[in-house]
């Protein structure tokens, strides 16, 4: 089914997964930026935050797990379009919940609509995005990720802007789900039907059970596991920062709720400019030496954003944060897709075993926090980052047979 691209197509193929890679982005950051203001309309603290966090991380779980078989139904172009719908909707509906309801039910409704369909998303946009690198033979795959970075950058940036203007929690959830309502619309008629995503043909009956024993294949490889080693660190950083970072530096460092938004910004902001330049970077020194580096920066950002006390050294810490944690995703993902054949499978698994340290990670260092404190309990982030940098070997690529690399060019 799979034919040759115009390069009009093709450009409009990037540029609609670029999108959504920012769309993706925005939804996370509009949630971790706007927490403080949640937890205070709802009146719970933080241990009643991480169960809200715990709700969303298992929907999120449940997505990532089902995203094989949603692709294997589907086909990952118009699995993105249903997700991203599912997404809008739960970022409405917990600024409506909040605000408007005052209802910690209707809030943990939006959530789990949000995680749902964010976790899934997260497996097929990277499928889609590791196929684009695989046209243009090179690594893009950190500038994807970039755009995600984008997406929570202007989301932190909107975020800290809305807490200090006094702009309703609701009121600027129900425009962001518009936004991405809207962008999933568009996306959805730029996106090619593609054999390796397991789109369906328009006159095909795909045997699904043949599908999804293709897509599960993956998990069967010992290499699956070992960049899952790595992505899990990285991951449980990212994720980590996105929801947690902010209500540190409100709690752990007594500041104010907009200084908290803007750390968020600043973790953003590190992690982007490290994805933008991060291909050329990895095609001179290699994913090994890459991951190794930015794995003592993510270490030694996360302990100066715990033990520093002047407000500059904690932002910092948290830009250091951001530069370390930017590349372990995307290249675990760039990793797994090493053989064009079996891409679509190895980037499902990895990305499954990514995104739940991403999405299931933060709520249980919420529950932790409840005991030993917020900041202490981010002492666990520099242990799974360091394990993460151990493990880095496992991302060098592997041979690439001939007929792959005519493939690709």
């Amino acid at each position: 089914m799979d034919t040759a691209l115009t390069r009009s197509q093709f450009v409009r193929w990037r540029a609609a997964i670029f999108a959504i890679f920012l769309a993706s982005g925005l939804s996370i950051a509009t949630w971790a930026s706007r927490v403080p203001s949640i937890g205070e309309a709802l009146q719970i603290d933080k241990a009643q935050i991480g169960l809200l966090l715990l709700g969303m991380g298992i929907a999120s779980i449940v997505g990532i797990s089902t995203s094989p078989a949603v692709m294997a139904r589907t086909g990952a172009r118009l699995g993105m379009l249903l997700t991203m719908i599912a997404v809008a909707a739960g970022v409405a509906l917990v600024g409506v919940g909040a605000e408007v309801f005052g209802s910690a039910a209707v809030v943990v409704c939006g959530l789990v609509l949000f995680g749902f369909g964010n976790g899934s998303l997260d497996v097929m946009m990277n499928v889609e995005a590791t196929a684009v690198e695989q046209q243009m033979g090179r690594t893009i795959l950190p500038v994807f990720h970039a755009f995600f970075s984008f997406g929570t950058v202007i989301g932190a940036g909107i975020g800290a802007l809305a807490a200090q203007a006094g702009v309703g929690v609701a009121l600027h959830a129900v425009v962001i789900g518009a936004v991405i309502l809207a962008a999933a619309v568009v996306c959805f008629f730029q996106v090619p039907a593609r054999e390796a995503a397991l789109d369906p043909a328009p006159d095909e009956k795909p045997d699904w059970r043949e599908r999804m024993h293709t897509a599960l294949e993956a998990w069967r490889e010992p290499r699956t596991y070992a960049l899952g080693v790595v992505m899990l660190g990285m991951s449980f950083a990212e994720g980590g920062a996105n929801d947690w970072i902010a209500l540190g530096v409100v709690e752990g460092h007594h500041a104010d709720a907009g200084m908290g938004a803007l750390a968020l910004a600043v973790f953003s902001v590190g992690m982007t400019v490290v994805r933008l330049a991060g291909g050329p970077l990895v095609d001179r020194f290699g994913r090994v030496a890459v991951l190794r580096v930015l794995a003592v920066a993510a270490a030694g950002g996360i302990l100066l954003f715990i033990l520093a006390e002047p407000l500059p050294l904690v932002l910092l810490g948290a830009a250091l944060w951001g530069v370390g944690a930017s590349l372990g995703f995307p290249l675990g993902m760039s990793a797994a897709a090493d053989d064009p054949a079996m891409a679509a499978a190895r980037v499902s698994a990895a990305a499954t075993i990514g995104y739940i340290a991403f999405l299931g990670g933060p709520p249980v260092l919420g529950l932790i926090s409840v005991h030993i404190g917020l900041l202490n309990t981010l002492f666990i982030l520099v242990a799974l980052v360091v394990m993460s940098g151990l493990f880095s070997g496992s991302a060098r690529p592997l041979p690439q047979p001939e007929p792959a690399r005519t493939a690709t060019k």
